[in-house]
This record gives structure tokens, C-alpha cells and sequence, in this order.
């Protein structure tokens, strides 16, 4: 009976292991290829310059709990407002900026420098990610939300538009806008390894999920104060 339970045990503890994946957290950004702008900056939009930002990400292998997070710095670029709304911007993400925020020492430097490699960002190559916005639109029903952006995201050398929720806020001094969590597919942007999508000879512990949760937190200062 004790050999019967141990067993049952060690079957339980497998079967938990297997079914508890880093399922990455929040909704799925509705992915298209790349969208022109409805209209360009007119004269009239006030200028904001976004001065402050970082988008937080995490990701994870398929099996087993091993969730990482970090960071990029967003760098400097503007927000246009006519009538009161967003109606064109763009800025910069800083890719040399990676942070790994769950670890530290060498473990914390291997991964950065992985993470950087052609394998996954090519950060040598390509050095500045970017987002540039298409249309933002009001949103109602959503506690977290009050606006859906929609926006051409360029990382890795490829460019495809993505649409979120996002909170903003629009006073005359400044504009804020943060994200709940929501997720894209790493596999669009062209970054594959580890993907059991691609490498189907990949062992299920070795696989790492092509879903990457992001949020984004921007704040932006109008220019002419």
C-alpha cells in the first residue's frame, strides 16, 4: 500500500509538472500585417513629447513554472492631440535597454546576453525596436481600459500592427497611458527559437512558448509648456 501511494504520488507530482506551463498572462493583441496611418499629423494636433516609459514583458519555457520578466526603456518620441484625442504619435524601444528583472549575477547577464543574440533580438542588428500609432479609439465595459490603440509594432526587423487596451489619460500638461497585460506571438515578429511550433524534434521541457506577455506604461509632455 505505501509502494501504491508513492507511486500514485510521483504520477500526481509528473502530471502537475506537465499541466502547470507559463501560460503567459492576459489578452491576445488582434495582429494584422502593417497599417498606413488614416491621416498624417495635421498642423493643428498639439505635440506632446514622450519623455518617460518602459514595456514590461514575460515569458516562459512550456513545462514547469520557469517564468521570466524584465524590461525595456522606451525612448523618446512625440503624441499628437486633435480634439481632445490621440491622433498620431510614435517612439522608440530601446533594445540594448533589455533588463532581466527576475534574476541576478550570471544568471541574470547569460540570459540578457541570449535574450540579445540573433536567436531572439538581434540586437546588434537591429538596435531600436518602434511603435508608431495608427488610430486609438474610446473603449467602454473594460475596468482596466478606456481606449483600444492600434499600432505598427517593429521589432526584430519586422513590422506588424497590433491592437490592445490601454488607459489613457489627456490633460493639458501631460498625456498617460498604461496597459494591462496583454500578449502577442513571438513567432510573427520572426523570432522562432525554441518554438515547438518550428523545431518539432524539441523535447517538451526544452520548448519555450511563443506567447510573450507585455504592458506598456508611456508618459508624455506637451511640448510647447
Amino acid at each position: 500500500m505505501k509502494v501504491l501511494s508513492k507511486i500514485t504520488l510521483a504520477i500526481l507530482a509528473v502530471a502537475f509538472l506537465f499541466s502547470c506551463g507559463s501560460e503567459a498572462e492576459g489578452e491576445a493583441a488582434k495582429t494584422e500585417e502593417a497599417s498606413q496611418p488614416a491621416a498624417e499629423k495635421t498642423a493643428s494636433a498639439t505635440e506632446y513629447q514622450v519623455n518617460e516609459g518602459k514595456v514590461y514583458w514575460a515569458a516562459g519555457k512550456q513545462v514547469g513554472n520557469s517564468v521570466h520578466t524584465g524590461t525595456f526603456a522606451i525612448q523618446k518620441g512625440t503624441l499628437g492631440i486633435s480634439n481632445g484625442a490621440i491622433s498620431s504619435g510614435q517612439f522608440g524601444i530601446d533594445m540594448n535597454s533589455l533588463n532581466v528583472t527576475d534574476l541576478s549575477g550570471e544568471q541574470k547577464s547569460d540570459l540578457e546576453g541570449h535574450l540579445k543574440s540573433p536567436d531572439f533580438f538581434d540586437v546588434a542588428k537591429n538596435p531600436t525596436g518602434m511603435f508608431q500609432v495608427i488610430a486609438v479609439e474610446p473603449l467602454s465595459g473594460n475596468a482596466e481600459a478606456n481606449h483600444t490603440i492600434k499600432g505598427n509594432l517593429t521589432l526584430n526587423g519586422v513590422t506588424k500592427s497590433v491592437t490592445f487596451p490601454a488607459n489613457v489619460i489627456i490633460t493639458d500638461q501631460m498625456i498617460s497611458a498604461i496597459t494591462p497585460k496583454f500578449t502577442i506571438n513571438r513567432t510573427d515578429w520572426n523570432i522562432k527559437y525554441g518554438s515547438g511550433n518550428f523545431f518539432k524534434e524539441l523535447t517538451a521541457d526544452k520548448i519555450i512558448n511563443d506567447e510573450v506577455s507585455l504592458n506598456l506604461e508611456i508618459k508624455a509632455q506637451r511640448a510647447d509648456h
